[in-house]
């Protein structure tokens, strides 16, 4: 629990890979991988990544992660998102979480 993930989807932007790799070569962001030559990109933590709820309320984890590749899509993923703001934002997610040990009951 308190991981979540989802798509991203750029706005004016051709290239997802071209737009991440100049963005995490200016800021000094370790890139975990990438592959030019198939535009196939994954980022450590980006520092200053802001990622907001559709009402504009920040889902503030300890770290997060984006991979992805041109031509296909691009994922975030945000780890350490605390409680009770995860259960939340996310009660879907704790719900069927805790509905799996229900079972074996």
């Amino acid at each position: 629990m308190g991981v979540v993930f989802g798509i991203i989807r750029f706005t004016n932007i051709i290239s997802g890979y071209d737009f991440l790799k100049k963005y995490c070569l200016e800021n000094n962001t370790e890139l975990a991988d990438h592959y030019p030559e198939d535009k196939l990109i994954s980022t450590r933590t980006i520092e200053n990544l802001k990622v907001r709820n559709e009402n504009g309320i920040e889902i503030k984890g300890l770290g997060n992660q984006i991979s992805g590749m041109d031509g296909d899509e691009f994922e975030i993923t945000l780890e350490g998102v605390a409680y009770p703001f995860f259960e939340e934002e996310f009660p879907h997610h704790v719900k069927a979480y805790n509905e799996q040990f229900k079972e074996n009951e």
